[in-house]
């Protein structure tokens, strides 16, 4: 199942640079065209994952035909511990056949990286985590042939933004005893620590329940979060409770991003994470911290949020952002290996 065919004579494989950037965009967004209808990579983030914050804890490798075409692309990111993201893109210009062997030789450089990054992390068995768009079914054939199952949906929902809803009556107030208020910060210096890792421990809480669920030491989790060019400490948001005569209870956190428009478009928001303690849903909490960052957007000027959730939450989730206006706009799914380091 792992055996990869050799590339042609005149093609060259290499660790790509920031002088590749150019060229790993355009065949990102040839395939993500292809694949899902319309592209939507940036610049920013590829040039973070191949050369800026995020370089370090990602590998890459690029394939070039004889012409110089960049044609493949694999990236293997060392998520967290026993666990690595593969991402394999494929020119889609290329012949069937081509394309096969293509993906053949990107996804067994990927097992051997994934497998060498399970054992510098000390491991016996790592989790290899791909993905697929729905409607990719060559991606989806890739990813069985090379022994990955199909785990999960994920929805990619959207919600339209009006310049009327940055106003501070456009929504209800929080629920009875709910505070909503962005995490402590002194000017542009960086947050205060203890609501940092209050942001942290919610999430990592409220989430253990949830599909795929990997523990993230605190600075693990703040420093992949800060690799993302659409990162602002201003988009991190604290929910909590009253209580009487007590400093207040911290129950709910979302982190929210910066979405940049694509072909002119403006920018929008994304929520990278929300999250509410089990005691405490059920109050409201999610529901306030959405208007908060919807709120938030309008007010940047801003015309949508988006936000990616389980298909099959245990939470219910997809109800309650239904309930909020977002929709489906497109659907992802998750594939998984198991691979044996030793």
């Amino acid at each position: 199942m792992d055996a990869a065919p050799a590339l042609p004579e005149d093609w060259t494989s290499s660790s790509p640079d920031a002088s590749d950037v150019a060229d790993l965009l355009d065949l990102l967004r040839r395939h993500e065209r292809t694949a899902r209808g319309w592209p939507s990579a940036s610049r920013a983030a590829v040039e973070t994952d191949v050369c800026g914050r995020g370089a370090a804890t990602r590998r890459h490798l690029l394939l070039r035909d004889g012409s110089g075409v960049a044609r493949g692309w694999a990236t293997v990111h060392d998520r967290a511990a026993a666990r690595v993201v593969i991402a394999v893109v494929v020119d889609p210009d290329l012949d069937a056949a081509s394309a096969d062997d293509v993906a053949a030789y990107l996804f067994e450089w990927a097992r051997e990286q994934a497998a060498d990054l399970g054992r510098e992390r000390g491991v016996e068995l790592t989790q290899m985590d791909s993905g697929a768009f729905a409607d990719d079914p060559r991606q989806q054939l890739w990813l069985t042939g090379r022994g990955f199952l199909r785990m999960r949906s994920w929805w990619q929902m959207s919600r339209p933004v009006t310049p009327e809803e940055g106003n501070e009556d456009a929504f209800p107030p929080p629920g009875e005893g709910v505070i909503v208020r962005l995490v402590a910060r002194e000017g542009d210096a960086m947050p205060d620590e203890e609501d940092l890792r209050t942001v942290h421990d919610i999430l990592e809480t409220s989430f253990t329940d949830h599909f795929n669920s990997h523990q993230e030491s605190f600075d693990e989790f703040v420093a992949r979060l800060r690799e993302d060019p659409g990162h602002r400490w201003d988009h991190w948001w604290i929910a909590e409770l009253e209580r009487d005569g007590m400093t207040p209870l911290p129950v709910g956190a979302l982190v929210g991003s910066v979405s940049p428009g694509t072909d002119g478009e403006p920018d929008g928001s994304y929520v990278e994470y929300l999250g509410v303690l089990a005691a405490a849903r059920g109050r409201g909490v999610a529901r306030s911290l959405l208007h908060a960052v919807i709120a938030d957007a309008a007010r940047r000027g801003r015309d949508r949020v988006g936000l990616e959730v389980d298909a099959d939450s245990p939470t219910g989730a997809t109800a309650l952002y239904e309930a909020v206006g977002f929709a489906t706009k497109y659907v992802t799914q998750s594939w998984h290996r198991d691979l044996p380091v030793a």
